[in-house]
């Protein structure tokens, strides 16, 4: 690329070099709605002003290719890989040729300003590249893009699972660029656990040694389960005359629906314990499953329910407000 060739893409979205990336954003928004070849059928100029656009926010909305392009301006892209083409390749006037990579360049760049090189050879200075985002196949079975853990070569990564396949444990598969991955998940997984995948990161530009992959495991909403802990946690809905004289009612359960018997007298909140019906453990066994009872008073009655409520109440002796009368500041 020729000096003369040089794309300043804070320009072309009109930012600062200093923008934050929902900046970038809003204004590659802005001005991807002005020259949109939808909006502007046939007009070339426009056309051009598009993928214009959309070229520099390609690089400026990706972390690593964005301090890339702020470090090494227009040979950002040669960053981490050889010169291609050897002698004869137009550099903006500068002969690539006798370096084998850019790091190399950069390196002997910064011996020359830093001290004197060692005999026999360039002196090289560590750096640390920053790392790219895993590409492709994210977006399979709920997992969401996290980008690298740390600016090491280690990615990180957001995998949803049901409730069922939490517990039961699962196998997914899904796509990693070329690669197609199969993770399985045991049983008993928790939202929050992360899993590692050995040597399937990003791999580094320079000793193309491969980092790891994180998954950290999230739940979809259950309907009726929740986790706390190793246990479960559910709320079950009783009648007044249940609470009032006791009942037994079917709860459901990872394993089917169990009869559980109320105690007469039971209190709206007050839970009950199912003891081995909970969260599988790393260890062995299961947590306990809390049933939380709520009293739910009928919505709709018929005219002989509604008669039997007012008789109960005209004789009614308790009054559970009673403690009240003594409350003062």
């Amino acid at each position: 690329m020729a000096a003369t060739d040089f794309k300043d893409y804070y320009s072309i979205l009109g930012v600062s070099k200093t923008a934050s990336p929902e900046e970038i954003k809003q204004a590659f928004r802005k001005l991807a709605r002005k020259y949109h070849p939808d909006v502007n059928p046939g007009n070339k100029q426009a056309e051009a002003r598009f993928k214009e656009i959309n070229e520099a926010y390609e690089v400026l909305s990706d972390t690593d290719k964005r301090k890339k392009y702020d470090q090494f301006g227009q040979y950002w892209k040669q960053a981490g890989e050889g010169f291609p083409g050897g002698a004869g390749v137009d550099m903006g006037g500068f002969d690539f040729s006798q370096y084998g990579t850019f790091d190399e360049f950069i390196n002997e760049l910064l011996g020359r300003f830093g001290g004197a090189a060692p005999r026999g050879g360039r002196q090289t200075y560590s750096y640390q590249t920053p790392g790219g985002r895993p590409s492709g196949g994210f977006g399979d079975f709920g997992f969401q893009d996290m980008g690298t853990a740390g600016g090491s070569q280690d990615a990180e990564a957001v995998i949803n699972l049901t409730f069922a396949e939490a517990f039961t444990g699962v196998q997914k598969r899904f796509s990693l660029g070329n690669e197609t991955i199969d993770v399985r998940i045991p049983a008993g997984a928790k939202p929050g656990t992360r899993l590692r995948v050995r040597g399937k990161g990003q791999i580094n530009p320079m000793t193309q040694q491969r980092g790891d992959l994180y998954l950290r495991v999230e739940f979809q909403p259950h309907s009726f389960f929740q986790i706390e802990g190793d246990n479960l946690v559910c709320e079950v809905p009783i009648t007044p005359d249940e609470a009032a004289l006791g009942a037994s009612i079917d709860v459901p359960t990872p394993d089917g629906s169990v009869n559980v018997k109320l105690p007469a007298g039971v209190r709206s909140g007050q839970s009950l314990r199912l003891r081995g019906k909970g969260w599988p453990i790393a260890k062995g066994g299961r947590g306990d499953q809390l049933v939380k009872v709520a009293i739910v008073p009928p919505k709709d009655m018929s005219q002989q329910e509604r008669e039997y409520y007012e008789k109960i109440r005209a004789i009614r002796s308790y009054n559970p407000r009673s403690h009240l009368q003594q409350v003062k500041l």
